[in-house]
C-alpha cells in the first residue's frame, strides 16, 4: 500500500491559519499566500493537497470556493471540504477542479445520503471525514467545524460506511488537532481494527518524522500535515522522503 504525505491548507476569509482543537477563537494566522504555499509545496515533491474551507465548515456553505478552485488549477490534486452539505456542494467543488470532496458533518448527520454520492461519483471522489473527540470512553463526532454534538459514534460509522463501499477516511483526534503534541496512534490501530478496507488518513498532532512513521506503522495509508510544516518543526522534503 502506498503512503501519502499530504500538506494542508485551512482557509479563512481566504487567509492561511490554524485552529487549536477545532476552536475558532484560538487562531493563528499566517502571512503566506495560499496559491504561493501550494507552489511550493507542488515544489517540494507533494502530489496531494488537503484543503479546509473553516468559514464554510461552520456556516455550512463554500464560503472560500474561489481560492480552492485556483488552487485545484496548480499542480497538485486537491482534496477538499468544509461546507459540503448537499449534493449540489459536492459538485460544485468537482467542477471546480478537486480531485476528492471531504464530507464530514453531513457524513455524520446522513450517512444514507453521503452513501448515495459514493455510489453516484465513485469511491475515489468522495472521503468520508470522521473527526473524533473521546467523551467517557467513547469516540464522539462533533460537527459544524467541530462546535456541534452528534448521537453517532465513530464505531458506529467507520465499519458502516467500509460496509457500503467507501475508500477513503479522513480521522481527526480533536484534542490533539494543532497541538504538536504528537498523533494518536492508538486511535488509528482502533479504525483499522473497526474498518480495515478503508485507506485511512490520520491528522492532527504530528510533529516529527517519528509521528509519520508511528501512523505509518499503524496502518494509515496518509497522514496530513499542517502546522508542523508551517512553523518549521519538519520539513516536506524529509516528510515525503520518510
Amino acid at each position: 500500500m502506498t503512503f501519502t504525505v499530504i500538506p494542508a491548507i485551512d482557509l479563512r476569509s481566504g487567509n492561511v491559519v490554524r485552529l487549536r482543537q477545532g476552536d475558532y477563537a484560538q487562531q493563528t494566522s499566517y502571512r503566506v499566500d495560499p496559491l504561493t504555499l501550494a507552489h511550493d509545496y507542488a515544489a517540494a515533491g507533494a502530489t496531494w493537497l488537503h484543503v479546509v474551507d473553516l468559514d464554510g465548515a461552520r456556516a455550512g456553505n463554500l464560503a472560500n470556493l474561489r481560492t480552492i478552485e485556483a488552487l485545484a488549477a496548480g499542480r497538485l490534486a486537491v482534496q477538499a471540504g468544509g461546507g459540503v452539505r448537499s449534493e449540489d456542494d459536492v459538485e460544485r467543488l468537482l467542477d471546480a477542479g478537486v480531485s476528492r470532496v471531504v464530507v464530514g458533518s453531513i457524513a455524520i448527520r446522513d450517512p444514507d445520503r453521503v452513501i448515495e454520492w459514493i455510489a453516484r461519483h465513485g469511491a475515489e471522489r468522495i472521503c468520508v471525514a470522521l473527526d473524533t473527540r473521546n467523551e467517557a470512553g467513547r469516540w464522539r463526532l462533533p460537527s459544524a467545524g467541530w462546535t456541534e454534538n452528534e448521537h453517532a459514534t465513530l464505531d458506529d460509522l467507520a465499519p458502516r460506511y467500509a460496509a457500503a463501499g467507501a475508500m477513503h477516511l479522513l480521522c481527526t483526534d480533536i484534542s490533539r488537532d494543532g497541538m504538536l503534541a504528537g498523533p494518536n496512534v492508538d486511535l488509528y490501530r482502533h479504525v483499522r481494527a473497526l474498518a480495515p478496507s478503508l485507506a485511512l488518513q490520520a491528522s492532527g498532532g504530528v510533529r516529527d518524522l517519528a509521528d509519520i512513521r508511528a501512523v505509518r506503522d499503524a496502518g494509515c495509508a496518509g497522514v496530513v500535515l499542517g502546522r508542523s510544516l508551517l512553523e518549521g518543526h519538519l520539513t516536506l522534503a524529509d516528510a515525503l522522503a520518510c
